[in-house]
């Protein structure tokens, strides 16, 4: 392996390695150089995103074997492209073949000789979608070498392998996130800063967590890569290309390590194990060192790129080492380390074969290790056509019949529900990943289950079975040790994705086959949800119930144009139409009708007509000025913070921890929200690992904490009466106490509020992040739409204790974990030390309100179940 190369001889080096040398290529193909005015790889060089897809046009146009076709938008509005690479006789016919794989995915009834035709006919498409997490710069930098190296080939072995296989390469997974990382490294080149961390998330709302993104669906980019493996061109191999830490292997391939998704069928482990060994043995073969697997990255959670396991797609990761985006590091042998399941020790083993022994590591070397492998993943996927072509219909048919065989056969959502706004969604986004979902047209009895005309039905016979059942159930983590009764394997990420259950909608599952059911099911029609929205010419008010999500959309829209709102003081209405508690009242006033009709059409559900006023008791709220509290140290709970507020049309401002010093939070603002946060970061401007704090390389303006004048302000707007809303790390900033403002007459340095964090006393507790139940305090202004059983998004942190108040305080235990029976989905451990722990506490300090949070109420925007949480504490009154 060479730690240092020159980079005018990059690509010839590339070329050799992946076997790419024409005899000479051809002057019209222009070369990367030769347009983006550098070597790909080189030291200290990027191409932006517009550079990228500026390059594969020009390639596209001068070549017949590549195709770029333009397939969605980002967040921010670019445009964002597939790349289809092939021989000129497959790029001429690609709508055929994409409609040769849909066939292959999704009919289970082909007949032995259409199936041969079709799998004669067919090619293998592989969709490598490159550097979603946009630090992680070397994947999509790697693209241009590796499409002109293709476009210019004339080696036989290649041009049999691309006539064989189209390979559908995402330029950037995440445009938006790159532009933003290659202008920051432009900005700092040449100082010390070169090099350093993109001080916001690189994308619009996620950052890293558009890993995480793939159940719910909630960014436009997610959407896009899901639509092309769900619905549009059903690739049988998909691979996510990534980058991790800098001191461990160079390269991570499958297979990965245990635990692995119960539901996906083995063969499509088999598979990914397949390419994961060639990899191995080619990058080996082409002198690359420290390529492991079986290491850190497990495989049983949903929610990245490769949720496409579950629609029968062979998938897998990779994962480079990095360098300082593309500033090479040295690494010194003693440096070197293993971390995590799968390598105890930096030594030569059965999972990785040859370590790299150290020493200086660049783009260039990435680039290298890229060029290898996508190398790899073509010559596999050509070698095994028809193998991988006959094996995506063997699985469709698998898993029909399963459903056709096995409980669960159906998942029913009664249509009667609390809300049946999220009832729509959740119908809605199953649809959107390419799910069956039917609608029951006449009254059935399954079992002990009697369910209604217009009820939806999910049937488990249909080809993304394992997605409609991982989906739809509730999930019980895989445990699995490293010695018998030895220690837990650990999960690698959150451990319940249920959607009916992070949504709200009441789900049966249905364990017994039907023919009646069957026989009187329709598909889901794409008018099903929809409403009669048209008001009367004669309208004094709409109201809403506060069990929906859709009515808080309502009401901001109302307050954002100036109508008066209110909210019912108790139940309202006639008997079997009652609204509950807390429900809203939207008056025309002197905008009338027009005004209350833009309002209906903005939201999904039908408003409580009131024709004439109506003498009841009710409380006013207007529009809260709400600031937003987000560090610049990636902070991803802010992020999805914020695209919860866009969504339901919340006006916010965004406050750093620098502003608190500048900002007059009194004058400006009623509501301040603190979304997940470490304290350290916000009052220090570091991390804290153990008792040590940890050296970030931000820039100084990105790291100021909020200071003691800033948090002396914030207690004092408190104090006057204005209202604080806190979940996860970030309550430690009220749980440890308020800061005195200077002159206040109080004793000692801090007000001490009637709560306590006590969750670093809870030793057994393990919640990696799992669906709890929780006790709601019926009837309170912040449980308004809430049930008094339902359940809440955990990762265990904090838990309160509370006590008896102390000078001019409250508080109120608004909700707590129950005495039993706590886990509804995922992996809970000490679950005897959570029961009857309050888990949501109002608090009053002087004049003003805290609403602090143990629970997770908008986890990465696919938790609908709790929004209302957030959205009372927003139009909290004043209470006492």
């Amino acid at each position: 392996m060479r730690f240092a190369r020159a980079t005018c001889l990059l690509t010839g080096l590339i070329l050799a390695v992946t076997g790419l040398v024409p005899a000479q290529a051809p002057t019209t193909i222009p070369s990367p150089e030769s347009v983006l005015g550098f070597e790909p790889g080189s030291d200290r060089q990027l191409m932006d995103y517009e550079q990228l897809t500026g390059y594969m046009e020009v390639l596209a146009e001068a070549s017949d074997r590549i195709e770029m076709r333009a397939v969605g938008s980002t967040p921010l509005g670019r445009t964002m492209y597939v790349a289809f690479i092939s021989s000129p006789d497959n790029i001429g016919r690609l709508d055929e073949l994409r409609e040769i794989n849909k066939q292959l995915a999704l009919d289970p009834d082909l007949t032995e000789d259409q199936r041969s035709s079709l799998i004669e006919q067919g090619r293998v498409f592989v969709m490598e979608a490159l550097s979603m997490h946009s630090g992680e710069v070397a994947p999509s930098q790697s693209l241009p070498l590796y499409a002109y190296s293709l476009a210019i080939t004339d080696d036989p072995e290649l041009l049999r392998q691309l006539d064989g296989v189209v390979l559908m390469m995402v330029p950037c997974h995440n445009p938006d996130g790159m532009d933003m990382v290659v202008e920051h490294y432009r900005e700092y080149l040449g100082t010390k800063y070169e090099g350093s961390s993109l001080p916001r998330v690189y994308h619009k709302y996620v950052g890293h967590d558009n890993n995480r993104d793939f159940v719910a669906l909630t960014q436009e980019d997610t959407r896009v890569i899901s639509r092309l493996y769900s619905t549009e061109w059903y690739p049988q191999v998909l691979v996510e290309k990534h980058q991790m830490g800098s001191t461990g292997p160079r390269y991570f391939v499958p297979p990965n390590h245990d635990p692995i998704a119960q539901v996906i069928d083995e063969g499509l482990w088999n598979w990914s194990a397949v390419f994961g060994a060639n990899l191995a043995l080619d990058m080996t073969a082409d002198g690359l060192q420290g390529v492991a697997s079986h290491w850190v990255f497990d495989d049983y959670w949903p929610g990245s790129t490769e949720t496409s396991h579950w629609k029968n797609i062979i998938s897998f990761l990779t994962e480079a080492a990095s360098c300082k985006t593309a500033t090479p590091v040295f690494i010194e042998p003693t440096e070197l380390n293993a971390r995590g399941k799968g390598l105890s020790e930096y030594k030569k083993g059965v999972n990785m074969l040859d370590p790299w022994p150290g020493g200086t590591w660049s783009l260039g070397d990435i680039v290298e290790y890229e060029l290898s492998s996508m190398a790899s993943i073509l010559a596999t996927a050509a070698a095994n056509r028809r193998q991988i072509l006959t094996y995506r219909n063997d699985l469709c048919r698998k898993e029909v019949e399963k459903g056709r065989s096995e409980a669960p056969y159906y998942f029913v959502l009664p249509q009667k529900q609390s809300d049946p706004g999220e009832l729509a969604a959740l119908a809605e986004l199953l649809q959107l990943h390419g799910i069956e979902v039917d609608r029951l047209t006449a009254a059935a009895v399954v079992g002990d289950h009697h369910l209604s005309a217009g009820d939806v039905v999910v049937p488990l016979a249909q080809p993304y079975r394992a997605f409609v059942k991982e989906m739809l159930e509730a999930q019980t983590y895989p445990e699995r040790h490293y010695t018998p009764e030895g220690e837990l394997i650990r999960p690698y990420d959150i451990t319940s994705w249920s959607l009916p259950l992070h949504m709200g909608v009441r789900s049966l599952q249905i364990d017994t086959r039907s023919t009646d059911l069957e026989e009187h099911l329709e598909p889901l029609p794409g008018d099903a949800f929809d409403v009669d929205t048209t008001l009367p010419d004669e309208v004094w008010a709409i109201a809403y119930p506060v069990s929906s999500n859709q009515s808080f959309a309502a009401v901001f829209a109302a307050l954002g144009s100036g109508l008066e709102v209110s909210r019912f003081a108790q139940p309202f209405g006639p008997e079997g139409q009652q609204l509950p508690a807390g429900s809203f009242v939207i008056l025309g006033g002197s905008k009338g009708r027009t005004a209350l009709q833009s309002i209906v059409d903005q939201t999904s559900i039908a408003p409580m007509v009131l024709e004439t006023e109506i003498t009841v008791a009710r409380l006013p709220i207007r529009k809260p000025r709400i600031a937003l509290v987000e560090t610049y140290f990636h902070d991803m709970d802010a992020g999805w913070t914020r695209y919860l507020f866009d969504t339901y049309g919340i006006s916010y401002r965004v406050l750093h921890p620098g502003d608190f010093d500048t900002a007059n939070l009194a004058r400006d603002f009623d509501v301040i929200v603190f979304p997940d946060a470490s304290k350290d970061v916000l009052t220090k401007g570091k991390y804290k690992r153990g008792d040590r704090y940890v050296v970030n390389d931000y820039p100084p303006e990105f790291r100021k904490p909020i200071s003691k004048d800033g948090l002396a302000k914030l207690t004092a707007f408190i104090e006057g009466g204005g209202t604080v809303v806190s979940w996860g790390g970030s309550t430690g900033l009220f749980t440890d106490g308020l800061t005195v403002p200077e002159g206040d007459e109080k004793d000692g340095d801090t007000i001490e509020i009637p709560v306590r964090d006590i969750s670093d006393s809870l030793d057994d507790v393990s919640v990696p992040g799992a669906f709890l139940a929780v006790d709601f305090l019926p009837g309170h202004p912040l449980t308004w739409g809430m049930p008094e059983r339902g359940g809440a998004f955990s990762r265990g942190q904090p838990v309160f204790a509370t006590s008896i108040p102390r000078l001019d305080t409250d508080r109120r235990v608004v909700a707590v974990y129950p005495e039993r029976d706590l886990l509804l989905s995922g992996f809970l451990e000490g679950e005897d030390e959570l029961q009857n722990k309050p888990v949501m506490v109002w608090v009053r300090v002087g004049k003003g309100q805290l609403v602090l949070y143990g629970i997770r109420p908008q986890f990465r925007g696919s938790t609908p179940a709790t929004f209302k949480l957030v959205f009372n504490a927003l139009l909290l009154p004043e209470l006492k």
